[in-house]
């Protein structure tokens, strides 16, 4: 009845004291509620649902990027040899053999690669091979997790995924001109109460 009094004091109608204590009781936890915390998004947490959007997207081959030494690589691995050579002595045509048929494809089609540089000792001229072998990418080494706004952002690194394929490939994939390995930025996004993953980029 004290506080009663005292809300009577302060111009409050004792018909309507009920009432107030009960808006002013709703609005205090109206306002508890809206300053609950989002819960906590570990680097652990981060890469399960990273991993899993790689996992749930259709599994590809690895493009390979072959140099010089590449397709020296691919000689000694009876991937490829040589079928035709032109009288400037450093153009020639190589054939992909039945070996090579089943860990590789040309990227442009064909089972004949045109090595065609500019000259001998032409750094630059490369071409482009495709696995048989499928596969998702791999993430790893999420960062720390960052607030910005209303979602959590990190970076991480994804690598192409050479399992399952040939050494003698993967050392082809090793060599200049490949990139295996990219830093990469997820967004994480609070959906009904819990982090969801929402784009990587």
């Amino acid at each position: 009845m004290k506080n009663a009094a005292k809300l009577q004091n302060l111009g409050v109608p004792v018909s309507l004291i009920p009432v107030f204590l009960i808006l002013a009781l709703l609005g205090a936890g109206l306002m508890i509620a809206g300053c609950k915390s989002a819960p906590d998004l570990t680097q652990a947490q981060a890469l399960t649902m990273i991993q899993a959007r790689y996992d749930q997207s259709p599994a590809e081959p690895v493009s390979i990027t072959v140099n010089d030494p590449g397709m020296q690589q691919g000689i000694t691995a009876k991937y490829w040899l040589r079928t035709k050579r032109y009288p400037n002595g450093y153009w020639a045509d190589f054939t992909i053999t039945p070996e090579g048929k089943k860990v590789l494809k040309l990227a442009s089609g064909g089972d004949v690669i045109q090595w065609r540089p500019d000259n001998p000792t032409d750094p630059n001229f490369v071409i482009v091979i495709q696995t048989v072998a499928t596969n998702h990418l791999k993430a790893r080494d999420v960062g720390q997790i960052e607030s910005v706004a209303d979602t959590r952002v990190a970076f991480f690194t994804e690598d192409v995924n050479l399992d399952g394929i040939p050494q003698p490939l993967a050392d082809i994939a090793h060599n200049r001109g490949n990139k295996l390995s990219a830093l990469r930025q997820a967004t994480f996004v609070l959906t009904n109460g819990a982090w969801s993953l929402q784009s990587i980029e």
